[in-house]
């Protein structure tokens, strides 16, 4: 974008959420923006490297709980040159004499980070959450909402009547102009006059009849200002279906994939499915990379293995093993005679020295990664976990209830091992 004072100055917010429960434990030391993703990544770089691509280097972060791994990964990631005036910085929770509370929804953590923005002088605001999986053109988005005359944007995506009930569900006219809003009709209510005008359809599929939002908005500066005059505290649940009522609202119907990655189910689908010989997410879009943290690892090292359908980091060493369909993050080390199908291995952030694993071998310690003769399937390994020698994970159908299991998790039919976990020798889970 140019310098001249008539050029739209679009300030980008990417919401960080809230206590991430629903992506517990990968969230009992982090953000969620700040799980690992597809091996390498970090979910954050998703919404980050959507703006970028679009030409919107002007990037603020809005979070609060465990945000130190966070603010680590933006400080390593995104530093822009001198003779650029993008930024990507993180606005955690303050105290200051005007408020001295957390955040309370995504509509009060845009409330109290305005202070900071207003310095940017943006003419648009856009605002994207943290924990979704997509590509968007934010630049076709922002010119449709020009176009419009709207105050206000909503990017929708269309849904099936089975799963409108876990949306907000947007109602328009003709123009794409939002009439109504209701949150997550029942299965059995009648919602039939919500279906999307024939006008609006284009090429959506013919199952797919109600529009959702995808908690991703554009607002004009004074429509932000306004809405947020008010005790509102969030933008699905309140602000929007109020300003409906009072402003010109737009939908902007987005018609590629789109998945929130906010449930531990979500989480390990959205990561498997990337090593889809056609995948839905695919990171090999040369024109519209994302970016994440550029480290000077080696290249991965194959002693010897049988790998399918799986995406490996930098920095493995991976010795006579068989991995089906599964995600290896870097620095994963796995030893000879394992099986690995369906897991997401977040690998580690460090090497361990000769010394320090003579030193785990006397102390009867698994070292990183995971030892010999092991068998495990769906399964997600967070970062730094240790797994001894002859483990067996999720291969005996047994079947625990979902929640704490004290070493790993359980969710949906998913074991989580947590970050750091030592699991010793033959341990059957």
């Amino acid at each position: 974008m140019t310098n001249n004072k008539n050029e739209p100055r679009v300030l980008a917010l990417i919401l960080g959420g809230g206590k991430g429960t629903r992506l517990y434990p990968l969230t009992k030391e982090r953000s969620k923006p700040a799980v690992s993703f597809g091996g390498k990544y970090r979910i954050v770089d998703i919404p980050i490297s959507n703006c970028i691509n679009s030409g919107y280097k002007k990037i603020y972060l809005l979070t609060q709980f465990n945000s130190a791994s966070l603010h680590l990964h933006i400080t390593n990631s995104y530093n822009f040159d001198r003779f650029s005036s993008g930024f990507v910085e993180i606005l955690a929770a303050e105290q200051t004499l005007e408020h001295s509370g957390w955040y309370e929804g995504t509509a009060d953590s845009v409330r109290k980070g305005l202070v900071h923005c207003r310095s940017q002088h943006p003419t648009q605001y856009i605002i994207l959450s943290g924990d979704q999986l997509y590509r968007m053109d934010l630049r076709a988005f922002f010119e449709a909402h020009l176009k419009s005359n709207a105050d206000i944007s909503v990017a929708t995506t269309a849904v099936t009547r089975e799963a409108a009930s876990g949306f907000g569900i947007m109602q328009i006219d003709s123009n794409n102009k939002i009439n109504s809003f209701i949150e997550k009709p029942a299965k059995d209510m009648d919602i039939e006059s919500w279906k999307i005008p024939q006008e609006s359809r284009g090429a959506l599929p013919a199952n797919k009849e109600y529009l959702a939002s995808m908690g991703i908005y554009i607002f004009n500066t004074e429509a932000l200002e306004k809405v947020l005059d008010s005790s509102f505290t969030d933008f699905g649940k309140e602000i929007i279906p109020h300003a409906i009522k009072q402003m010109n609202v737009n939908s902007y119907i987005f018609d590629g994939y789109w998945e929130d990655i906010g449930t531990i189910k979500s989480f390990y689908d959205a990561n498997i499915q990337l090593t889809d010989i056609n995948p839905q997410f695919n990171f090999y879009e040369e024109d519209e990379p994302i970016y994440t943290h550029m480290r000077n690892l080696p290249p991965s090292k194959i002693n010897s293995a049988q790998m399918t359908a799986t995406l490996t980091s930098e920095g493995c060493v991976i010795t006579d093993c068989k991995i089906h369909r599964s995600i290896i993050g870097l620095r994963s080390i796995i030893e000879n005679n394992t099986v690995l199908d369906g897991v997401v291995m977040m690998g580690a952030d460090f090497y361990e020295t000769r010394e320090e694993k003579n030193t785990n071998k006397k102390k009867n310690i698994p070292t990183l990664g995971i030892g010999r003769n092991c068998h495990i399937t769906k399964a997600i390994i967070d970062k730094n976990a240790r797994i001894g020698n002859n483990v067996r994970i999720n291969v005996d159908g047994k079947k625990y209830e979902d929640g704490d299991h004290g070493s790993f998790y359980s969710a949906d039919g998913i074991i989580v091992i947590r970050k750091g976990a030592v699991i010793s020798d033959g341990t059957v889970i």
